[in-house]
């Protein structure tokens, strides 16, 4: 593949991880004696890729760069940053630590499965769209429900995609949109929106439609114990 422009990656490790129930943060947790977050950033170390921006915890800069960075010899990796209170401020400071133009790639540090495969389908199709996300078509029915949990409505469950990472945008693109988030955050609080994902950055602040680029079942989000089982299983 001819790459031209300027790829960098934000590669997020900077949450709290609540779900999984541990005392050890899930981008720490290991696999096959290595943290989750090594798969991530070697996935994107070993691809065309040509520059890493590891966010990670409020002082966490220091263990991440001697026992992840400087350990595993993940050269890529330029700049270590902390992260903020919620995830959308994770990335803004990522995004703020990008000097030039081209392309970033926002991955989540607990999805260790990324694929070059996946990488470079996302690359086609920023370069044709300027924003795209990584997803798969749901394989359940999904439903809607109100707020006693009773089925509302039931989408086509042919136009519903799961969601992953990386969600891949420009860098002039991602950075106005979440400087504009930033300014407008509380007047999205007010109006009951809350930030999810990058994608949804870009459509509600700028309007901004997003390709959706397939993924793989596989590029699986550690999120729960029952998830290092499975994860585990891929990996044999």
């Amino acid at each position: 593949m001819a790459v031209k422009n300027k790829s960098v990656a934000v590669v997020l490790a900077a949450g709290q991880g609540k779900r999984m129930r541990s005392n050890v943060q899930k981008q720490y947790l290991l696999l096959q004696d290595k943290p989750v977050i090594y798969y991530a950033l070697k996935a994107f170390q070993d691809s065309f890729v040509d520059e890493i921006i590891l966010v990670v915890g409020q002082g966490e800069v220091d263990y991440c760069k001697k026992e992840i960075v400087d350990k595993f010899r993940f050269t890529k990796v330029s700049n270590i940053v902390e992260g903020g209170k919620e995830r959308y401020h994770s990335v803004a400071n990522g995004l703020k630590a990008i000097e030039g133009d081209g392309y970033v790639f926002i991955h989540d540090g607990a999805r260790p499965f990324v694929t070059e495969e996946i990488l470079t389908r996302a690359y086609t199709a920023v370069q044709e769209h300027h924003a795209c996300v990584v997803g798969m078509p749901v394989k359940d029915t999904i439903k809607i429900v109100d707020e006693n949990q009773f089925a509302k409505t039931t989408p086509n469950r042919e136009t519903v995609w799961q969601v992953q990472t990386p969600q891949v945008f420009t860098v002039q693109l991602a950075k106005e949109a979440y400087e504009k988030l930033l300014v407008e955050e509380e007047n999205l609080k007010q109006q009951g929106i809350k930030i999810t994902d990058d994608a949804m950055v870009v459509e509600t602040l700028l309007q901004h439609p997003v390709k959706l680029v397939e993924g793989s079942y596989e590029n699986i989000k550690i999120t729960t114990p029952e998830d290092i089982d499975v994860a585990v299983s891929f990996l044999k």
